[in-house]
Order: C-alpha cells, then sequence, then structure tokens
C-alpha cells in the first residue's frame, strides 16, 4: 500500500477519534497557530525557478508535453467552454450596467496539491483562462492565485522546530508557496495564456493549507478599489499537510479552513464560493458547488461567475 500525503491524514482522524492524541491534552483544542513564517513565500509565477530551483531536463519535457497539450489537446473542450462564456456574456450584458461590471472584480485560487497533479490541473489551468478572458470581457478586474508549500515533510519549518526541541502543539509546520499568476493591480499582468504555463510545472504540486491560503487571497481583493469583490476557490481535497497534522491532529487544518470561510462570509465583504471536484466543498463553503468529472469544470466556473455577477443585479433591485 502507498502512503500517500491523505491516506496519512485519513488515518490520522480516525486515529484521533478512537484514541485520542496522546500527545497533548484531548479536552483541549489549541487555537490556530504558525510555528513560524519566515520560509513562506509570495511570489510571481514567472520568479518560481528562484523559489523550486531551474527544471531539470525531464521536467522541462514534461512541462513542454504539458504545454503542448494545453494549447492543442483541449480545441474542443476550450470551444464549449468559449460558447457558454459566449451565451452568458449576452444575458449579463442585458442586465448588469456596465458601470455595476466595472466595479466588480473577482479572485480564482486554485489548491495546488499533489493530488491535482494531471488532468485536474491542466483543466484548472484552461478554466481559469477561460474565465479570466471572459471577465475582462466584461469589464470586471480578475486575478488568479494558486497555492501549495516549496517541499514535501514541512521543510525548513520542520527542521527549526526539530533544532529547537520539538515543543508540542507546535502550529502550522511548512512552508507555504503562494503564486500570482495574475495580479489584478498589474494591467499588463496576465495579458495571454502563457502567463498560466509555469501552473503546469510537474515539480509545483505538493502539500494544501487551504486556510491560510483563503485569508491571502482575501486580503489582496481587500486591498483593490473595486466595492464588489468574488472569491472562487477550485480544489479537489481536503487541507493536508503530512507535518502539521502529525503534530497537531487529524482535523487541525480542516477546523481552520472552517473558522477562514466562516468569518469571511459573515464579514460579508467578499462573497466566497468554491469548486470542489469529487469533494464535498459544501462542508466547508456555504455556496459550493461539486463536480465528479473534471471536464465539467470549465463551465461550471464560468456558470458560477455568471450567478455571482447576476446575482448584483438581484441585490440592487
Amino acid at each position: 500500500m502507498i502512503f500517500t500525503p491523505r491516506v496519512v491524514s485519513i488515518f490520522m482522524g480516525f486515529w484521533d477519534a478512537i484514541f485520542g492524541n496522546r500527545r497533548r491534552a484531548p479536552s483541549i483544542i489549541a487555537p490556530y497557530a504558525r510555528y513560524t513564517d519566515e520560509f513562506d513565500q509570495e511570489i510571481k509565477a514567472e520568479d518560481l525557478d528562484g523559489v523550486l530551483g531551474p527544471l531539470s531536463s525531464p521536467a522541462k519535457l514534461a512541462l513542454d508535453e504539458a504545454w503542448a497539450h494545453f494549447e492543442t489537446g483541449l480545441t474542443g473542450w476550450k470551444t464549449r467552454t468559449q460558447v457558454d462564456a459566449l451565451n452568458h456574456a449576452a444575458t449579463i450584458r442585458s442586465s448588469v450596467s456596465v458601470h455595476v461590471l466595472e466595479d466588480c472584480c473577482f479572485g480564482v485560487l486554485i489548491d495546488q496539491s499533489g493530488s491535482m497533479r494531471g488532468q485536474n490541473m491542466l483543466l484548472a489551468t484552461a478554466a481559469a483562462d477561460c474565465l479570466q478572458n471572459f471577465v475582462r470581457n466584461l469589464g470586471c478586474t480578475v486575478e488568479v492565485l494558486g497555492f501549495t508549500t516549496t517541499t514535501w515533510k514541512g521543510g525548513r519549518s520542520r527542521q527549526k522546530w526539530l533544532r529547537r526541541g520539538r515543543i508540542p502543539s507546535p502550529g502550522r509546520l511548512c512552508d507555504l508557496l503562494h503564486v500570482i499568476y495574475i495580479d489584478a493591480e498589474s494591467p499588463s499582468s496576465g495579458t495571454g495564456s502563457w502567463s498560466f504555463r509555469s501552473m503546469l510545472r510537474p515539480d509545483l504540486p505538493k502539500e494544501n493549507v487551504d486556510g491560510e491560503a483563503v485569508e491571502w487571497a482575501s486580503d489582496r481583493l481587500k486591498r483593490l478599489k473595486q466595492s464588489r469583490k468574488f472569491l472562487i476557490v477550485i480544489s479537489d481535497g481536503a487541507p493536508v499537510d503530512d507535518s502539521t497534522l502529525m503534530e497537531n491532529g487529524g482535523d487541525y487544518l480542516s477546523r481552520h479552513l472552517a473558522s477562514v470561510v466562516k468569518e469571511i462570509e459573515a464579514e460579508g465583504r467578499i462573497r466566497l464560493s468554491a469548486i470542489g471536484i469529487s469533494h464535498d466543498v459544501t462542508s466547508y463553503y456555504s455556496d459550493g458547488v461539486v463536480i465528479k468529472d473534471p471536464e465539467e469544470l470549465g463551465s461550471t466556473l464560468i456558470s458560477k461567475t455568471a450567478e455571482l455577477l447576476i446575482s448584483v443585479t438581484e441585490e440592487l433591485d
């Protein structure tokens, strides 16, 4: 049996549920904490070599193959998604004023964990590309972000924790990697599909700390001048980081994500939505859609965006 990060996470959850976590008092739920954030990275996609290192020859070949499939192998899928976008655009323009559309901004936050590797990531990349064209043509502002970790098994954060005596319940214990593919504050950002090429790097997908990623993406949107802000999260599973869960309990990251979502939804400054690929995002998000096949991602993302824009007019009425 192969013990993947998600298998370990599930096992940890069962172990804690049956036996309790013997490394800390079971009656106390510690608040979310970060052991350190000094090794976290927020970086533009074109600068990923500076964090992950240059791609090896096999990795370059794999990226080239993935990009070739992105450009030529998804023609039918892209055409169907673009037709959906055109149909929705006509409806939106007939009911939402240009002024209102220009006052809307969208953030798309993509889970780039190891389980997203392959078809899920390829179609998430293509869906993000279609979405950014769709909303920009309507006059809205958009940015596309991704989240993962720089390494497996905790990286420098865990090494620091080990050197300093392994304090119990240390909190989040990994090195976050937050990637900006399209920056809403940069007019020249993301002028073509090439902006998404780095999303298909084979060395990028690792762990996923969703709660902090949603906080990060939300904080970025709050800085923008538009008054109507929307964040759509695309994910295929619960938050997982082995290093963190082994020391804090199997539901540590999931509880934090639920808390973050609840706080953002209650605050009301950002309309938060999520699309789960074979993953029940409705256990975290009030506005969630679950799809069984990643092929559905493009049309689902477009229709969810259209629904959000139409809801603006309904609120005005």
